[in-house]
């Protein structure tokens, strides 16, 4: 008989990097998971030095390879997704020069605003905000000049373990589209002229199914065994979930609920929205965009209520209690918000709790609470789009839970349709690689060869009239409690130590 072909699917994720073995016909034969690395964060910096990735993948492939060795030994390519918004910085040496800035740090928010006003007559100037490349690289600027002069390369975290692999610095046109923006001469001025930093520092531009390089001999094993081996350039976590949904194409939705929310349509033509990402996912149009909370909210609520299992087990457990008829309304936002607000002051609260309210109100709250971010963006989008989308694909830890997947439908009012894939990240990293092995013609042929769906979620029209009211309530709640957010967070930067606080320099 002859062997099985597979490639090496990796997905680097907010809180652990997955690594597959996934065949032709999309089926996954062997997988690991490695938590972590944990983030260094305090108050509004959040960074992790890019080694630790490169650890997590060289550990995640040893495991499979001592799981599946026969398999392992006939990986035909490797490709990687992973987190976006998170800026490694590398000298002339490929060293780094710092710690990665991940996606929740938020120090460039001031000189965010001072960009806005400098650029302001730049395509790109009313994106620029806290989370943005160019503000993160002005911060540098700024701050650090010494990294800044030093700076050869800037990388998202997945494009740094490419050039681990195969010692060429590329990335793709989804994962830096705001950072290739910048580059826009208008008025005489760029992005990068207004920092004082040259465009040179983006490296290489290739799609995503193209081949960065083959993986460079004398590696640490278990990659001795793969020089030449082709790395295909990959994209970003949510493009690559998107494709293992089969959403990648135009008229569908999607919901990717992992660490953090992202939601999304896609339309044939571009579109703007208030707080939306509007990008060119090579010929299809993006409307959506990550949020900063999402299932993670899940996984606080559990350790906040002494869970000690896993949190799935610990949210459906709470979630079979019983229920106050009065709700409780929540806000999501335990780190500030991305989508659609790009606020890292926003914060999070529960409103209307009562004497009788109990544990399984709160776990609803958190769940409904999410929902309607989802919901504002969806609106959002097909506003903007003058369409409305027949379904949404959902995939990530969340859409295992039957109650959240019902929960999205009755309030979003569509159907929730959840992806066979358990990790639609790993899939859609597979259906990149095989793509460009030349198994499929193109990735659309991919998605239809390789994604199915499992379970399909209906609105239930007799909740529509509650979820419509507490949306209301809940697009009230957010007006009125963002300023006091933004007082708390000046209390916490601008005044001393608090009782119980035993070292406010540890706070985080």
């Amino acid at each position: 008989m002859s062997p099985i072909n597979v490639v090496l699917a990796c997905d680097l994720g907010g809180s652990s990097f997955r690594a597959a073995l996934i065949d032709n016909r999309g089926t996954t034969l062997a997988e690991h998971a490695v938590p972590g690395p944990a983030l260094h964060d305090h108050l509004d910096r959040s960074e992790v030095t890019a080694l630790a990735w490169w650890t997590q993948l060289l550990e995640a492939a040893a495991r499979l390879a001592e799981q599946a060795p026969e398999l392992f030994a006939s990986i035909q390519g490797i490709a990687i997704c992973g987190v976006t918004r998170t800026q490694v910085f590398l000298g002339r040496d490929g060293q780094e020069l710092r710690p990665a800035m991940t996606w929740k740090d938020a120090r460039s928010d001031g000189i965010a605003s001072r960009l806005r006003e400098t650029l302001a007559d730049h395509s790109e100037a009313s994106r620029i905000n806290a989370f943005h490349p160019l503000a993160r690289l002005a911060w540098l600027a700024d701050t650090e000049p010494e990294n800044a002069r030093a700076l050869a390369c800037v990388l998202e975290p997945k494009d740094y373990l490419n050039f681990r692999l195969t010692g060429r610095q590329a990335s793709d046109p989804v994962s830096l589209a705001r950072l290739i923006a910048c580059t826009e001469n208008v008025g005489g001025r760029s992005g990068f002229d207004a920092i004082g930093l040259p465009p040179s520092v983006i490296p290489a531009i290739i799609e995503p199914a193209e081949i960065v390089a083959p993986v460079r001999a004398s590696l640490p094993a278990p990659f001795d065994q793969f020089a030449g081996i082709p790395v295909f350039c990959g994209c970003n976590d949510t493009w690559a979930a998107v494709a293992g949904l089969g959403a990648l194409r135009p008229g569908y939705a999607y919901n990717i609920s992992g660490t953090t929310e992202v939601l999304g349509v896609l339309g044939p033509d571009q579109a703007e929205a208030e707080g939306l990402i509007s990008v060119d996912w090579r010929g299809l149009w993006h409307l959506g965009g990550p949020s900063q909370n999402g299932a993670d909210t899940a996984a606080w609520l559990a350790g906040l209520l002494g869970g000690n299992g896993p949190i799935g087990e610990t949210i459906e457990r709470l979630l079979a209690g019983p229920r106050h008829p009065q709700p409780v309304l929540f806000l999501p936002y335990l780190q500030g918000e991305r989508v659609p607000y790009w606020d890292p002051n926003l914060r999070g609260a529960f409103i209307g709790l009562g004497r009788q309210h109990g544990p399984t109100d709160l776990a609803y709250a958190v769940l409904e609470g999410v929902a309607c971010q989802n919901r504002l963006v969806l609106e959002r989008a097909e506003g903007a789009l003058g369409t409305r989308v027949d379904e949404i694909r959902f995939g990530g830890g969340a859409a295992a839970n039957p109650v959240w997947a019902q929960v999205k439908a009755d309030i979003c009012g569509r159907p929730i349709a959840v992806g066979t894939a358990k990790e639609p990240g790993l899939l859609g990293a597979a259906i990149i690689a095989w793509t460009g092995l030349g198994r499929f013609a193109s990735l659309a042929a991919a998605q239809d060869a390789l994604v199915s769906i499992a379970s399909r979620y209906e609105p239930d029209p007799a909740r529509r009239p509650a979820y419509n009211a507490l949306y209301a309530l809940y697009r009230q709640s957010e007006a009125a409690l963002a300023p006091i957010s933004a007082d708390l967070v000046a209390l916490a930067q601008n005044t001393g130590a608090w009782p119980g606080l035993a070292n406010p320099a540890s706070a985080t």
